[in-house]
């Protein structure tokens, strides 16, 4: 197996004394794991910080076998780990996809969706401008999942307070279906990090 892509970094581990394995995400192919030699050096550890975009190449022997990456930078969004609002909106967004998406199986929409959040967080003026993004991808994958919520995310919802829709109410909605559905018996390990986010949104009156 070769792939050779562009991908955003979703998580990382450490494994053995220097290196490190990485769950990675792509357009096409899919949740990806591989094994980076010397992923925890200190040239490769801002390169494989959750969030960043890179050009990802993987090679196995068979589909079965940890693969071994390499990845070099494209894009990096690691000065945002030094802000608490964005650091938890990153922690939150890549460690939900990291642990929901089935390893192999392409979901371009929700790869797209989450590069444009991650986008948005990055660039927007303030939490403001993507609190409500961030609500709709949690919908978006659960539907990409197979579990849309009831009745649909109405827009004006989704919006967010400042558009009089009850943004809160959407993140309550999205976020107990995902407790449910998606993250059963690992509530308190991935969820925490939605808590940081809901806690830290809320007390920038941001909504969420």
């Amino acid at each position: 197996m070769i792939i050779e892509a562009q991908a955003l970094i979703l998580a990382v581990r450490a494994h053995g004394e220097h290196g490190a394995v990485i769950r990675a995400l792509t357009p096409a192919h899919g949740l990806q794991p591989g094994y980076v030699r010397g992923g925890r050096s200190r040239a490769l550890r801002p390169v494989l910080s959750p969030g960043n975009v890179v050009a990802l190449s993987l090679r196995a022997r068979t589909e079965t076998q940890l693969a071994a990456a390499t990845a070099e930078l494209v894009h990096s969004r690691a000065p945002l780990l030094a802000e608490p609002l964005p650091a938890a909106a990153i922690d939150w967004l890549c460690a939900l996809t990291a642990a929901t998406l089935p390893e192999g199986y392409a979901y371009p929409a929700v790869h797209d969706a989450l590069a444009a959040v991650l986008d948005a967080v990055e660039h927007a003026p303030s939490a403001r401008g993507w609190a409500p993004a961030i609500w709709r991808f949690e919908a978006l994958l659960l539907a990409e999942l197979g579990y849309g919520l009831a009745g649909g995310l109405p827009e004006r919802r989704a919006a967010g307070p400042e558009a009089g829709g009850g943004g809160d109410a959407t993140g309550d909605a999205t976020g107990d279906a995902i407790a449910r559905h998606l993250l059963p018996g690992r509530r308190g390990v991935i969820l925490a990090a939605r808590d940081r986010l809901r806690t830290r949104l809320a007390r920038a009156g941001s909504g969420g």
